[in-house]
């Protein structure tokens, strides 16, 4: 099935409303202001370049989104032109005036909210990353310091709470609405041929650094790994065996379960699951991130997905679709109520 989910926005790309930034989508019109000069700490000029009721924005965050958007850029696009500099800039401009306004309408009740959800959301990362080392790494290649990278998430979160909270209520999806959806997108409800299997994963790979093992390291992983599938091969428990030895941190509390479609798995690991029988072990399978002891739980022919499982996932999807027709209009009287004045992008 071609799951249908609503976008949510990336920290790291600089989204920190779910206001859509877009190449052919600059600032509108709104009225310029003249520029206020004032200096940055370094003692620089920082002029304001947006400004409305209770905030300003200065060029040096403007510079500094302007950054983290190239930092996050798909490393094979081209460079940015001038031309499309001067637009990306207004787009970012546009959107951190957005979270502004979205921020100053937060509550007590709704700041306590985003701080738990930022908080909550951390600890799942930092858990299914495996390593609190390589996920502050990761938070670096972004441009942004550990610090920063929180002050995002939370001020997104804070933003959706917002969001969720004006606008929603507005959207009315019908029940006719969805199945009519859900009949005039029958691929969209294929269910490919999938296969539910459970994995013990012995790690060949550094647990900060990601690297390869050196071979003597390696061998004993492998000496562990045969010992595991050899009490799998006695009928000890194997989502008892996963969870005691696995190191596989996305998988490993659930038993090492994992259900999927041909095409998601690496290529050593999708073969092994789909070739066996259910209740079958493998032998050892050795993949880039180990050794696995597979075991096939159950096979699944394609078929349709009924809608009632789907129904729920429909209804946000067309929720999210009306959510975003909404926001420009939105946007456009928050900045009105705000007096906002734009500058110059830069």
């Amino acid at each position: 099935m071609k799951y249908i989910t609503s976008t949510l926005a990336c920290v790291a790309g600089m989204t920190l409303a779910t206001y859509a930034v877009t190449a052919d989508k600059p600032v509108d019109t709104t009225k310029p202001a003249a520029a206020t000069a004032t200096k940055s700490a370094d003692g620089f000029d920082d002029p304001v370049v947006a400004k409305g009721k209770n905030f300003e924005i200065k060029k040096s965050k403007l510079e500094d989104a302007f950054v983290v958007y190239k930092a996050n850029m798909n490393p094979k696009a081209p460079p940015i032109t001038d031309d499309q500099r001067s637009t990306v800039k207004s787009n970012l401009l546009d959107r951190l005036i957005f979270t502004e306004l979205l921020l100053a309408k937060g509550t007590d009740a709704d700041k306590k909210k985003a701080q738990e959800d930022t908080e909550k959301y951390i600890v799942d990362v930092k858990k299914q990353i495996g390593s609190d080392t390589v996920f502050e790494a990761q938070v670096k290649s972004t441009g942004m310091s550990m610090d920063q990278f929180k002050k995002r998430a939370f001020e997104q979160n804070l933003c959706e709470i917002v969001l969720d909270r004006e606008v929603k209520p507005t959207i009315k999806i019908s029940d006719a609405d969805v199945k009519k959806f859900y009949d005039d997108n029958p691929a969209e409800f294929e269910k490919p041929e999938q296969v539910r299997a459970a994995h013990v994963l012995i790690s060949t790979l550094d647990k900060d650094t990601q690297q390869p093992l050196p071979p003597s390291k390696k061998a004993e992983k492998e000496k562990l790994a045969r010992k595991v599938k050899a009490r799998a091969d006695k009928g000890d428990d194997f989502g008892k065996l996963a969870k005691e030895f696995s190191e596989d941190p996305g998988s490993k509390d659930k038993g090492g379960e994992y259900t999927f479609p041909r095409g998601q798995m690496v290529p050593e690991f999708e073969a092994a699951a789909f070739s066996m029988k259910a209740g079958q072990v493998s032998d050892l399978v050795e993949t880039r991130f180990g050794y696995h002891i597979i075991k096939t739980l159950e096979k699944m022919p394609a078929s349709k997905v009924d809608f009632a499982k789907v129904e729920p996932r429909i209804k946000e999807y067309l929720t999210s679709q009306e959510f975003q027709k909404k926001l420009p209009t939105y946007f456009e009287k928050l900045k009105k109520d705000a007096g906002v004045q734009i500058v110059k992008a830069g």
